[in-house]
């Protein structure tokens, strides 16, 4: 579980095609000695297990497989050496919720279809599937590319964010340009008010 807030921006250093999908070697700033083996990192808002990590002289990195699904509906297949992507660690109990729930489990991807720059932020409107479009509110939380963002307008599959300096100093934002896509993950508690809404009767009578 994490909370959309981007803790580091790695750089994929190798690729492996295996046969279970794609193995990554990631560079980052976390210490080695504190990620466990098996542990979970949200790579691009994707959740990854950890499974080797390392210290090449001053180069800290950890390695990452990805199945056939997660390359199938996210950004994950389009990774190349020397790609940037945002990276958070998982969440730990007291720790301080800056963003929103987040599971790491990308619904799929939102293309940039309008890209604005205002004095003081910037202006990005996404088109995404209908099918996710309806989890995704004014003034609602969204996840995109690991980054917890409220939603400024949302019309039909369409919804815009706007990204303050901040954000785009610290995240791989000031990478994405028109045309891009980047992983969705549309918030956890109204997919589920939306469940039940869609079948009342299984809150009333589960059998």
């Amino acid at each position: 579980m994490f909370t959309g807030i981007v803790s580091d921006v790695g750089t994929i250093l190798e690729l492996e095609q295996i046969a279970a999908g794609q193995r990554a070697k990631i560079g980052t700033v976390y210490d080695p000695d504190g990620i466990e083996i098996g542990a979970s990192i949200a790579c691009s808002g994707v959740c990854h297990t950890v499974v080797a990590k390392g210290r090449d002289g001053d180069q800290n990195w950890f390695t990452v497989e990805s199945a056939t699904e997660t390359l199938n509906v996210t950004t994950v297949k389009s990774w190349k050496v020397g790609k940037r992507i945002n990276l958070e660690r998982s969440l730990t109990m007291g720790a301080e919720l800056g963003g929103h729930i987040v599971l790491g489990h990308a619904d799929g991807t939102a293309k940039i279809v309008e890209c604005r720059q205002h004095p003081e932020s910037l202006y990005i409107k996404f088109e995404c599937a209908p099918e996710f479009a309806r989890f995704i509110p004014q003034k609602g939380s969204v996840c995109l590319d690991g980054t917890s963002l409220t939603v400024n307008e949302a019309e039909r599959n369409t919804f815009s964010v706007f990204l303050i300096p901040h954000t785009l100093e610290v995240t791989t934002w000031s990478d994405r340009h028109m045309g891009d896509e980047v992983n969705l993950e549309v918030d956890m508690m109204a997919r589920y008010v939306a469940r039940l809404a869609e079948f009342p009767s299984l809150a009333e009578n589960p059998k």
